[in-house]
């Protein structure tokens, strides 16, 4: 009694699967009809446009094919048509080629075709055709002699210029020198002007002390002129100056 309440019948299951399948067929259909049902339409300026357009015009025709060049037909050498003469010619005609004449031969000179009347034989070096006989050139002028010009300085050792002393100022001891007992020689390097001043004087060597005094007195000191070939020069030289302690 309990089982029959519980549990359906095999009918009833049956039943209730049909309208199931039933039921989803039908949504089924409804969705692939729906589509169908609701086609979008043409847009009516569209349409009228697309019925009235003209037609496309054709498209071009293919070039013509190249005319191919016209082929001759060839006779072909037949040696079956040749046929010997009947009489034999008496005379045979030679074919002789032209004869081309070389020009004669000119004697061996040294000149050209086409000289003046009157000309060398063999020719001129240097003549021309159909020029004006010329006198020769005259030969081309000695060269100009380049005069060296004269020395204006000449050097000259100090002991030869000393014998050529007008004026030689003593120098004066210097009292610093003096006192530290300081003596000796100062050399300097001097030029002797034309008319026998001193010029350019620099030092060579020599104690401090002593080369202001020196230099100070050379300064004053003149000389001869130098004359060399008539004409005076100056004269580069050294000039030794002693300095000594008196005993």
């Amino acid at each position: 009694m309990f089982e029959q309440s519980l549990l359906p019948s095999g009918r009833t299951r049956r039943w209730t699967v049909g309208v199931a399948l039933l039921i989803e067929a039908v949504v089924v259909g409804i969705l692939v009809l729906i589509p169908l049902l609701y086609v979008q339409a043409i847009p009516m300026p569209d349409l009228v446009t697309a019925l009235t357009a003209p037609a496309p015009p054709p498209p071009p025709p293919p070039p013509a094919a190249p005319k191919m060049a016209k082929i001759t037909s060839v006779r072909k050498f037949d040696p079956k048509g040749l046929t010997a003469p009947r009489e034999i010619p008496k005379e045979v005609a030679q074919m002789t080629e032209p004869v081309i004449q070389s020009a004669p031969d000119m004697p061996s000179v040294g000149g050209v075709m086409g000289g003046i009347p009157g000309g060398v034989m063999g020719g001129r070096v240097g003549g021309l055709i159909g020029s004006v006989p010329s006198v020769a050139p005259p030969p081309p002028p000695p060269p100009a002699k380049v005069e060296t010009p004269a020395a204006t300085r000449i050097q000259v050792g100090g002991q030869v210029q000393a014998a050529m002393i007008l004026n030689q100022v003593q120098p004066v001891y210097p009292r610093l020198a003096s006192s530290a007992r300081i003596s000796g020689e100062v050399r300097l390097k001097a030029v002797i002007s034309k008319d026998g001043r001193i010029e350019d004087l620099k030092l060579i060597s020599g104690h401090p002390l002593l080369v202001q005094a020196a230099m100070d007195a050379v300064k004053q000191w003149t000389y001869k002129p130098t004359v060399l070939n008539g004409n005076p020069v100056e004269v580069d030289t050294e000039i030794d100056v002693n300095f000594a302690l008196s005993s």
